[in-house]
């Protein structure tokens, strides 16, 4: 017996691995899948982009946090965010690939 195949929708998903331990959980808590600045989900693109991908990257901190790259530009460009992270106001350093959540964070002055 042979099998024709006339037809095939190929169906894909794709996620950022923003290395969130959410996942190894089952997506318990959704909170870490979202921008902090703009709240629109990481596999969605920023209010400024038109399609989500690699058009609309991501980029992490040292401080762990993850954003849209184009919603970070915005915020850092802002004289009021004195160029701090939104989310602990520390001063923002752009990680060095992708930051190990597992590590904890040392805090200026404390080492």
């Amino acid at each position: 017996m042979k099998v024709k195949v006339k037809h095939w929708h190929a169906v894909a998903h794709w996620k950022w691995d923003i290395g969130t331990e959410a996942e190894s959980q089952g997506d318990e808590d959704e909170e870490e899948d979202v921008c902090g600045i703009c709240r629109v989900a990481f596999e969605g693109c920023c209010p400024a982009c038109k399609t989500p991908g690699d058009d609309c990257p991501l980029i992490w901190g040292q401080c762990t946090h993850v954003f849209h790259m184009h919603c970070l530009i915005k915020w850092i460009e802002q004289p009021a965010s004195k160029q701090q992270c939104p989310m602990d106001r520390r001063p923002w350093v752009t990680a060095e690939g992708r930051v190990d959540r597992t590590q904890p964070t040392v805090e200026a002055g404390t080492a």
